[in-house]
């Protein structure tokens, strides 16, 4: 089953409609599950699963596909398999197909489809699902984004889901709108994210090189770009690769028997070797330690610290933030260029911190960083910034190859919530402007009352205390003005994200003191 090549087309009002209406009804079931014990995600991974068969056997019925149905899944699993039992029977077949369709590892069917396991432990609800939801729906007919779009927005529901820590795989749309709008995806650019969760950065950067260059490609490049020849990602959990990868198939990018777009494990454990892209884009996961589980010799599971034995890092660390920025420098092919949120301990963290932070301004062109507001990230007492680097060839006088840093408060005097005040992409859209095309187009306007664009020199930078890269100079008029106070809400929210950043502040202190750090005071 190959996806589709189609031109990307803005929703029109009819369009996003229809969207929300097929997120409403999805998740309306969702509520259901729900009641029966099941997760957000364990919903949509189910979700995924029937999706997947549903699709192929619509390719099937097609005149026009080229596609053998039966060579990606074998009849007596196919969905008219599933559609024509009922009760115990039907559940009994729905564990034996998933039994089967786990074999082939490698493609984009065994990335689905490996290790699954049914959750729907009510015939009934099963029944439902296949007949009511998945059953009525065409998935593959018009237009893909609009089905990719519904199950994006069902993902983007999960992240809600926080008992389940399902919010540290997905990164706000408008976020990533921005950041892939100011990058300017090219063709011929090679895409990565080494911590994709569930894919939405190489979703966007796709579907830009479809908006912007889709008329000047040959047939063969289009070919190559709904293959998704150029685009790969990694996650760590196998749950949340599977919902990457149907996510991606959902929006035209990939095929369900070709080599799978998305690999699984730790992307830190090796170097990159030959495959390097020419851009990545990552926000990767929050908690501030790498850690494997282990079991002693009572069988207790125990959690043990680990850094990375390689040899292209510079600096040996358990700061699973500091080892991932390692990872992306090396990642990154040389005139390639990278956008990756950090917390702001990446900015200020001695010893590994400040080796790394030299690093990145001597041997790469640290251009932008993008100062986060909080409130937009599901992980509590988040504080991240967006780092803008280049890749360089080594320079011969051995010069620092960054000149000039320049920094977006998008933080001071602003002020979100995940409900009452979501980031929309509207409040990004001073920083898209101001990033402009090249930095030399760019304009300091610190020296206005309200200006949110500073630049800081090479020299500026080196001389500070540890090359600390938290810079601020704004001031929030409400800390000043109680006629300027914010709703209580809004403030008790906030409260709450500076004491749960304040612990983790505090943890990262005692652990380097040679403390013992409780186990609940470092977010996972």
């Amino acid at each position: 089953m190959t996806a589709p090549v189609e031109d990307n087309i803005v929703l029109a009002p009819q369009a996003a409609a229809h969207t929300n209406s097929l997120v409403a009804k999805l998740w309306n079931y969702c509520n259901v599950l729900r009641d029966n014990g099941l997760s957000t995600i364990e919903y949509v991974e189910q979700l995924s699963y029937l999706l997947f068969l549903k699709m192929v056997d619509e390719i099937a019925e097609d005149p026009f596909s080229e596609a053998d149905a039966a060579e990606i899944v074998p009849t007596a699993y196919a969905w008219k398999s599933l559609a024509s039992k009922k009760g115990q029977a039907l559940e009994l077949h729905y564990r034996n197909v998933l039994d089967a369709l786990g074999t082939r590892p490698g493609t984009t069917l065994g990335t689905i489809f490996t290790k699954a396991q049914n959750r729907i432990t009510e015939p009934a609800l099963l029944e439902k699902l296949v007949v009511d939801l998945i059953g009525k729906q065409d998935w593959t007919v018009g237009d893909a984004d609009l089905k990719g779009d519904a199950y994006e927005g069902l993902l983007a529901k999960g992240a809600e889901d926080t008992k389940t820590g399902a919010g540290q795989y997905f990164t706000p749309r408008p976020l990533i709108d921005a950041i892939v709008e100011v990058m300017r995806p090219r063709p011929e650019d090679t895409i990565t994210d080494p911590a994709c969760g569930t894919g939405g950065f190489l979703i966007a950067a796709h579907s830009y090189i479809r908006k912007h260059h889709m008329k000047d490609l040959t047939r063969e490049e289009r070919l190559a770009l709904g293959e998704g020849r150029k685009i790969w990602g990694n996650e760590l959990v196998p749950g949340t690769a599977r919902l990457a990868a149907m996510n991606l198939l959902l929006h035209g990018i990939g095929s369900s028997e070709g080599k799978s777009l998305i690999d699984i494990g730790d992307a830190l454990a090796t170097k990159p070797g030959a495959k390097h892209a020419s851009l990545v884009l990552a926000n990767p996961p929050f908690g501030k330690k790498s850690a494997i589980t282990i079991i002693g010799s009572e069988g207790k599971a125990e959690k043990e610290d680990i850094s990375y034995d390689r040899d292209d890092f510079r600096a040996t660390t358990t700061n699973k933030q500091l080892n991932f920025l390692q990872h992306i420098m090396s990642l990154t092919a040389i005139d390639g260029r990278a956008a990756v949120v950090l917390p702001d301990n990446v900015l200020f963290e001695g010893g590994a911190g400040e080796r790394i932070r030299r690093r990145l301004l001597d041997e790469f062109d640290l251009h932008t960083i993008l100062r986060l507001p909080t409130g937009i990230f599901y992980a509590g007492g988040v504080k991240a910034n967006v780092l803008f680097f280049n890749k360089k060839t080594p320079r011969a006088d051995g010069k620092p190859h960054t000149t000039k840093v320049w920094v977006y408060d998008l933080r001071t005097a602003k002020h979100f919530t995940l409900k009452q005040r979501p980031l929309t992409r509207a409040d990004l859209e001073d920083f898209v402007q101001a990033y402009g095309e090249k930095p030399a187009d760019r304009v300091d306007t610190s020296a206005e009352e309200t200006g949110r664009f500073k630049a800081y020199t090479y020299d500026e930078l080196v001389k500070r205390d540890k090359v600390n890269l938290d810079l601020t100079w704004m001031k929030d008029p409400a800390l000043e003005d109680a006629d300027s106070l914010l709703p209580p809400e809004v403030i008790a929210a906030e409260i709450v994200q500076d004491l749960q950043a304040a612990l983790s502040e505090f943890a990262a202190i005692a652990e380097a003191l040679g403390g013992e750090v409780p186990a609940d005071a470092e977010p996972e």
